[in-house]
């Protein structure tokens, strides 16, 4: 066991895009696991966009990270040292230890996972957070019924993959929205949706709502809003009567300080969104999955076997040492990524 670990802490709060500046890599020494506690040796961690909101000092649904604190996350890895009777060395978890290469937590806070049933990254994505995400918010909120349109915006992420897939499975049109062709491509040929829109390909709201408005010939049904901005301007016209939008967020205000409460011209659309949402009588459900943890077991009662047989596929970006996950998100947060972000730490 080495005596020193690295990981990389919030050195200041960004204002607008975060920086290298923002986060700074240090070595500090291997916790030593407490009674009831189990030391990680982590081999990958997740990157995720509400990681963003944690650098802000901003009411939320969850405290910021404090400044010169380890950055906040889920991540997998193996045991190697345990004061846990459900964990021995050599098992594999996964838990919140943050971006670092190791993490010291209760074992009751941990899942344990079985490299036999899959990858263990897939706690981080499919199987994970992400996946339950998806997977709930449109099951829970968006009610699909056969024969509906979905459109799912950032269709190829770990969020919207999930969506689409599950979309289609239960028998609806699917349509995302993504940012360039290749992800347009992955979106139609490996995930199944009907079309798929490339956003950086139109100059505004309104020039994406004409071709949404032609791929989407009978309305919108249910929208998965996980971007809000432009996105949201475009869709929101196309709504049916009765439509249902879940909403887990919104990445694409994220950088513009306060989650988004800053975003220039976002006052402006209030009332005419908010007409919207009347006059169509949408439902119009927010949520945190963090909420909804006890229905985690019927996500994986449903969704596991479908990933185990490849009727719902996953596709990870997996960037290479912890030095490099600032970078990592950075590029995420603008729509760099393609799949699911990783951080891979070690073998």
């Amino acid at each position: 066991m080495t005596d020193m670990m690295q990981r990389v802490v919030l050195a200041s709060r960004p204002q607008g895009e975060p920086t290298d500046e923002n986060f700074r890599l240090e070595s500090v020494p291997v916790p030593a696991p407490g009674d009831g506690e189990v030391l990680v040796r982590v081999s990958h961690m997740s990157l995720d966009p509400y990681m963003r909101g944690r650098m802000d000092d901003a009411k939320s649904y969850a405290k910021p990270v404090e400044v010169d604190h380890t950055m906040e996350g889920g991540a997998v890895g193996e045991v190697i040292a345990s004061n846990h009777p459900n964990f021995a060395p050599g098992d594999f978890a996964f838990g919140m230890f943050g971006w670092a290469s190791h993490g010291c937590l209760p074992g009751n806070q941990l899942q344990k996972l079985d490299p036999a049933h899959g990858p263990i990254t897939n706690a981080l994505g499919v199987l994970g957070m992400p996946g339950f995400t998806g997977w709930f918010g449109l099951t829970e909120y968006g009610k699909p019924k056969a024969g509906e349109t979905l459109v799912v915006a950032a269709a190829t992420g770990p969020v919207g993959s999930m969506v689409g897939q599950m979309g289609k499975q239960l028998g609806l049109r699917v349509v995302g929205i993504a940012g360039g062709p290749e992800k347009c491509k992955l979106a139609k040929e490996t995930f199944g949706f009907d079309e798929c829109l490339d956003h950086y390909a139109y100059e505004d709201a309104n020039a994406l709502r004409a071709t949404l408005k032609e791929a989407c010939p009978d309305g919108v049904d249910i929208y998965f809003e996980n971007v809000a901005g432009k996105v949201l301007e475009a869709v929101l016209p196309l709504m049916n009567v009765g439509a249902r939008i879940p909403l887990c967020g919104m990445v694409a205000w994220y950088n513009a300080g306060a989650l988004g409460a800053n975003q220039k011209g976002t006052k402006d659309q209030l009332p005419k969104m908010w007409r919207s949402i009347l006059v169509n009588r949408m439902h119009v459900h927010g949520f945190i999955i963090s909420d909804h943890y006890d229905r985690y077991p019927d996500f994986l009662a449903d969704a596991g076997p479908r990933v185990a047989t490849g009727k719902i596929k996953s596709v990870e970006d997996i960037a290479e040492g912890l030095e490099n996950a600032p970078r990592a998100f950075m590029n995420m947060l603008k729509g760099g990524n393609f799949g699911k972000q990783i951080v891979k730490l070690a073998d």
